[in-house]
C-alpha cells in the first residue's frame, strides 16, 4: 500500500487493516477484496501475472454490510 489506511478481506476471513508500506499476498484463484477504511482514502499498487491470455477476473461489487460479514437487512 501507497498512502492512507485501507482494509483487505479475503472471502471467509477477518478484515485485516493495511497501512503504508504493507504488502499483502493473494494466493492464485483467491477471493478477496481491498477497500479503503470508512473515514480514509488509499492508494495501492497491484502486480499480476499474465496467464493463458488473462490478466484478472473481477468479482462482482458487494455492499458495504456484505463486505463487513453481515447479513444483507440484519
Amino acid at each position: 500500500m501507497t498512502a492512507g489506511l485501507g482494509r483487505v478481506r479475503r472471502e471467509g476471513g477477518p478484515i485485516e487493516e493495511i497501512r503504508p508500506g504493507d504488502v499483502v499476498f493473494f494466493e492464485p484463484e483467491e477471493k478477496h477484496r481491498p477497500g479503503a477504511s470508512p473515514t480514509t482514502a488509499m492508494t495501492h499498487i497491484a502486480i499480476h501475472e499474465h496467464l493463458d491470455g488473462k490478466l484478472v477476473d473481477w468479482m462482482e461489487h458487494v455492499s458495504d454490510s456484505q463486505y463487513l460479514g453481515q447479513q444483507e437487512g440484519a
